[in-house]
């Protein structure tokens, strides 16, 4: 589902996050207590993260040359339960770029709801992959980030 194609109040929630990802709430992704289970959100949030990584294409450097991200530290502040049948978008965006990191905001917005459903926060770290050590930020992800930031504000 395209951003023009969301539901206007989701939209709004949505909006400040340059990258967004929108997924079907899987019936297998409940569980014993009929709501989406807390690892699904991290998994949600992370097909976000990854999906932003590829735009960047981050990840294509990562197999060029070895320098990628890793994720260094995650959390997710839940604020609504999901349940199937139901729709999500889930937002991502980098602030605190500095030379060897950033940080990731992401939120889930329930479609059915309209509402935010969890926030979460993620802390990546470049990683020289060949080397097994921290690398500082290639300039070209750091413009890329810059424009990709800018789409969202």
């Amino acid at each position: 589902m395209e951003r023009r194609e969301l539901d206007p109040v989701v939209a709004e929630l949505v909006a400040p996050y340059p990258i967004v990802v929108t997924t079907m709430v899987a019936w297998g992704d409940m569980d014993a207590n009929s709501h989406v289970n807390n690892a699904v959100y991290f998994r949600y949030i992370e097909h976000a993260r990854l999906k932003y990584f590829t735009d960047l294409e981050f990840l294509r450097m990562q197999r060029e040359i070895g320098i990628g991200p890793i994720l260094s530290w995650t959390d997710c502040r839940f604020r609504r339960p999901l349940a199937y049948p139901d729709t999500v978008s889930i937002g991502t965006r980098i602030r605190d770029v500095q030379s060897d990191r950033f940080v990731m905001d992401s939120i889930i917005v329930s479609h059915a709801q309209q509402k935010v459903a969890a926030e979460g926060k993620q802390h990546v770290v470049v990683y020289d992959y060949r080397n097994h050590c921290k690398a500082p930020l290639p300039e070209e992800i750091r413009q890329r980030i810059e424009h990709f930031e800018k789409r969202g504000a």
